[in-house]
This record gives C-alpha cells, sequence and structure tokens, in this order.
C-alpha cells in the first residue's frame, strides 16, 4: 500500500491531465473570448500544477520515499 503522500502527488498529476483535457474541450467549443480566458486560466493552472507534482515526485524518489509503482 502507497503512502498518502506519494498517493496525493499521483493524484494532482491526474488532476492536471483532466485539466487539460478540459480546457482544450472548452476552447473547441467556445462561444467567446471570455470563454478562451477561462479556460486558457484553466490550461496555466493544469501546467502548474503538474510542474509542482512532478518536481515533488522527483523530491520523493531522491528521498527514497517514493513507493508508487507505475510499470
Amino acid at each position: 500500500m502507497s503512502e498518502p503522500y506519494n498517493t496525493n502527488v499521483v493524484k494532482v498529476l491526474r488532476l492536471s491531465r483532466e485539466m487539460m483535457l478540459l480546457a482544450d474541450q472548452g476552447d473547441e467549443s467556445r462561444q467567446d473570448r471570455s470563454c478562451g480566458v477561462l479556460f486558457g486560466t484553466l490550461r496555466d493552472a493544469a501546467y502548474k500544477l503538474r510542474d509542482l507534482a512532478q518536481k515533488e515526485k522527483l523530491l520523493h524518489q531522491k528521498n527514497g520515499i517514493w513507493d508508487i509503482d507505475e510499470g
């Protein structure tokens, strides 16, 4: 069983992917510029969250506490 701190990092990585997909879907169906701003902001936030989560994962791996096999 994985430690909660690692499981939560994986959840953030998955959430950021879902946010990116939603931003893409929103851009495809948007009706006006304000929707573009909304989905652009969502995409920016998703990339920032993904970057932070990836850095945290690397830190956990470096410290030997990463216990999730992603094989």
